[in-house]
């Protein structure tokens, strides 16, 4: 897998984490540094171990779907990239309510789960592909740090409506890539 997948499926992924990002931005009265951090350190470390674990139950499944892999590989990135773009069509207050703090305690292990689902189903897709699954999860794990860092930063200047093309552009690329994918298989 070329440097330019990983890091397009790298950004695709981390656009949830940084919607996320920008509305706790939004319902936070101060960003801290320490903000910053726990926000940006457990979404990035979500993200570095699902797709190890999707690619790890991906492994034992792969001799099942070895034919037809890229088409599973397609099915979930197309998935993962349409739910992305519905999900980017709610308003924005009904998706995240406001909360006292979401960077502590269980809000901050809910939403970092949350945004981090979607790289599970990516692991897979590295699996079902025969592909190494650790260096791409060390790039998606910093690459999503760092856009939940940049996302707080927008949250707090910008205002709500970045969160919402985040997600589009995020889906967008999560679906290019698997189009990618499929058409690089069918030739």
């Amino acid at each position: 897998m070329s440097w330019i997948t990983i890091f397009g499926i790298a950004v695709g992924l981390a656009m949830d984490a940084f919607a996320v990002a920008v509305a706790t931005g939004l319902t936070l009265d101060e960003v801290t540094s320490r903000h910053r951090f726990r926000l940006g350190f457990h979404f990035g470390l979500f993200q570095f171990l699902m797709p190890i674990l999707g690619w790890a139950a991906g492994n034992e499944l792969v001799g099942y779907i070895g034919t037809y892999d890229h088409w599973v590989a397609f099915a979930l990135l197309s998935l993962v990239g349409g739910k992305m773009l519905w999900e980017s069509r709610e308003p924005r207050k009904k998706r995240h309510p406001p909360r006292a703090d979401p960077t502590r305690g269980w809000s901050l292990i809910t939403l970092s789960v949350a945004t981090s689902l979607d790289a599970l189903a990516v692991g897979f897709s590295m699996a079902a592909l025969r592909v190494s699954v650790w260096t791409a999860s060390v790039v998606i794990g910093l690459v999503t740090a760092a856009l939940t860092v940049l996302g707080l930063g927008f949250g707090t200047r910008l205002g709500g409506r970045w969160g919402r093309w985040a997600e589009i552009i995020g889906g967008l690329v999560l679906l290019g890539i698997g189009i990618r994918i499929l058409l690089s298989h069918l030739k």
